[in-house]
């Protein structure tokens, strides 16, 4: 199927959002990658009697604001786009995009944008089971080719390994800074790496002079933020080792 797509770059076009209610179209050679991070969801999800996808909104610790998601896998990427340090904007339902595809107009809205440390990366999130669906292979191959060819990286993704994903939506729960005590993280902090070989356990122990409930949530802040690494790969419990992270 993909190498059957023919794909007319040259009349690809972004249509996207500045504000609420506002619409500005672009080449797609001339979009403004800013204005395009900068941009409010082109569409926003709906609410009926009988919908079959979950959407809602998720307070992402990387854009200090509420990102939307129209289904339970689109926000299980967003917790795991929200925990990656490399990413620096994550952006929901960012542009319309338009091309003749195969001799007609075809019309897609990706489900993210992420601004990370290597360009941006347009991202779609697609069910495992959908992958091989005909119309599917043809959507995401005209994708591909009008996002590759603006230097920019497209990623599909799936459903994430399920052990990480519960990790790393426990850690959430710890991500709002101010929520963490200002006194206990403020000394974690202050010698950081003094936790680096000690397990999980022995790391609160060594925290003298405050109760142990506060202890708990400033180093699963300071594992959010990647000051600390633990294999993720596993369940979480007391006995892992810590790692020096950044």
């Amino acid at each position: 199927m993909a190498d059957a797509v023919r794909v007319d770059s040259d009349s690809a076009v972004v249509s996207y959002r500045p504000a609420a209610g506002e619409e500005r179209s672009a080449l797609a050679t001339d979009a403004s990658p800013r204005a395009l991070t900068d941009a409010v969801p082109w569409r926003t999800f709906r609410w009926y009697f009988g919908q079959r996808h979950y959407s809602g909104t998720y307070w992402a610790a990387t854009e200090r604001d509420h990102v939307i998601y129209e289904s339970r896998l689109e926000l299980a990427n967003l917790l795991l786009a929200d925990f990656d340090q490399t990413i620096h904007r994550i952006v929901a339902q960012p542009f319309s995009l338009r091309a003749v595809v195969n001799g007609q107009m075809s019309r897609h809205v990706p489900d993210f944008l992420c601004d990370t440390d290597g360009g941006l990366v347009v991202v779609d999130v697609v069910r495992s089971e959908r992958m091989a669906h005909p119309r599917i292979v043809l959507l995401l191959a005209w994708t591909k080719s009008i996002v590759e060819s603006l230097g920019w990286t497209y990623l599909v993704v799936n459903e994430p390994p399920k052990i990480r994903l519960a990790n790393v939506r426990f850690l959430s729960g710890y991500r709002r800074e101010w929520l963490v005590n200002q006194d206990v993280l403020g000394e974690m902090c202050s010698c950081i790496g003094q936790f680096a070989g000690m397990s999980i356990a022995d790391a609160e122990r060594s925290v003298k002079g405050y109760p142990r409930p506060l202890i708990r949530p400033a180093l699963m802040h300071l594992l959010w933020r990647h000051a600390y690494l633990v294999n993720l790969d596993e369940s979480l419990d007391p006995s892992m080792v810590l790692e020096r992270g950044r």
